[in-house]
């Protein structure tokens, strides 16, 4: 009995991952989101614009700096990179949509509702991703990557995000290393990469 129970569990599991349409109806769940309040950030200065939702491109970033660990350490790099953005660079607040550290958790920036201020001529209709750190040759952490991957997931779910995005290294909008070679060879091979840009 037993045998038979493990023969008919892996007929369904090559059944489930064989077909898109079962695989849709279990649903991942939410990604950990730390909130603006919760990584003790300041409110944007003026007001936001507003994105018309869904959109249809994500952009990966990496925020070339120090990378973290746990959540004391990602929120404190947060609220510098959210200083800097608003003191030196003169923007209304933190320029990414979201944050992701390597400790697994998403650091709301300006959130799916508002424009970034992450690439110049792309902001509109686009979500900004920033990993927490620089990724020449250091690759962000499993649990950082996969949160990456649950965000979109519930993007599409929860319609901000368009079912067929596409995904971009800011290399590709902008001159610049972004998001790291190491970090833009790993996204190559998500499945909404796109080699070309429109």
């Amino acid at each position: 009995m037993y045998q038979i129970t493990n023969i008919v569990l892996v007929r369904f599991l090559i059944l489930f991952t064989s077909f898109p349409a079962f695989r849709n109806v279990f649903v991942a769940a939410d990604p950990n989101i730390i909130s603006k309040s919760q990584w003790n950030g300041v409110e944007a200065v003026n007001e936001l614009t507003r994105q018309s939702l869904p959109v249809g491109r994500v952009i990966i970033l990496h925020t070339a700096g120090v990378e973290c660990q746990n959540a004391d350490s990602c929120s404190q790099q947060v609220r510098n990179i959210q200083n800097y953005h608003l003191r030196s660079l003169h923007f209304d607040d933190i320029a990414y949509n979201f944050l992701i550290g390597n400790d697994g958790s998403i650091y709301e920036g300006r959130g799916w509702e508002f424009v970034s201020a992450a690439v110049k001529n792309y902001n509109v209709g686009s979500l900004s991703v920033a990993f927490i750190g620089t990724f020449e040759s250091s690759t962000p952490s499993t649990e950082a990557l996969e949160a990456a991957q649950a965000l979109f997931d519930t993007g599409v779910r929860t319609g901000k995000l368009t079912e067929d995005y596409k995904l971009f290294g800011h290399r590709q909008l902008s001159t610049t290393s972004s998001p790291g070679a190491t970090l833009y060879e790993i996204i190559k091979r998500w499945p909404h990469w796109s080699r070309t840009v429109s």
